[in-house]
């Protein structure tokens, strides 16, 4: 591989940054508030289908859990919420887009490593200005070449990213989390693709099988892709 990549793109969410434990602490908030209505597992199981139910429409993202929930509220409570019930599960979307970035361990140090020998590329999912927001708040904006906010991470959307950087598969090489949306529709595209698994994953993105391909690494952390380069 290290003679191949000129790209190398990130995953943002819990690869560069933590994210997924706030959305985690802010379901547990929100299944408390309908506890008058059902027990707090069988809010988020309601949390999770409409989620499902609408992803195609609201796509990935902070503002997308907030209508979720608000929906779920309707449902959950047969339309006989209060409009304080409401008003805070809105609070809770608000303060999910105001929390701190936390850069994960390794990350700077990688950055710096590879600025300036390779074309280093942002490519997550997520609402457009939420990820803006996180990124500038980072400070990590400088290392990257490009950034891109991608709708989903199916092989077509790699594959227009692709074709947006002039990059040929076998020279990028995807770092990302996610088995389901950063590792395997970039080998289904010739790509390269190192998977950092994190301590939490949301249920729409876990993966249960064992992977074994030529083109994919298993690292501990951020760091170890170095070695491979």
């Amino acid at each position: 591989m290290n003679n191949h990549i000129t790209t190398i793109a990130f995953d943002a969410d819990d690869t560069l940054w933590i994210n997924e434990p706030y959305f985690q602490e802010a379901e547990k908030e929100f299944c408390m508030l309908l506890e008058d209505y059902l027990p707090q597992h069988s809010v988020s199981q309601e949390l999770f289908k409409t989620e499902m139910q609408n992803l195609h429409l609201y796509g990935y993202g902070v503002k997308g859990f907030m209508l979720c929930m608000i929906e779920t509220v309707s449902r959950v409570s047969g339309g006989t919420a209060s409009m304080q019930l409401i008003n805070r599960t809105i609070e809770i979307g608000q303060e999910l887009l105001q929390k701190p970035i936390e850069l994960l361990e390794g990350v700077t140090e990688t950055l710096d490593t590879l600025k300036g020998k390779y074309r280093l590329v942002v490519a997550t999912k997520g609402d457009l200005l939420d990820q803006e927001r996180k990124l500038k708040n980072s400070g990590l904006q400088d290392y990257f070449h490009h950034i891109e906010i991608m709708s989903d991470k199916k092989e077509n959307d790699y594959q227009k990213l692709l074709k947006h950087l002039d990059c040929r598969p076998e020279n990028f090489l995807m770092l990302g989390n996610s088995i389901k949306s950063d590792i395997l529709p970039v080998l289904e595209i010739g790509g390269f693709a190192a998977h950092i698994p994190y301590h939490v994953t949301w249920n729409h993105e876990q993966h249960e099988h064992h992977l074994e391909h030529d083109n994919f690494m298993e690292l501990k952390n951020i760091n170890e892709v170095l070695k491979y380069l």
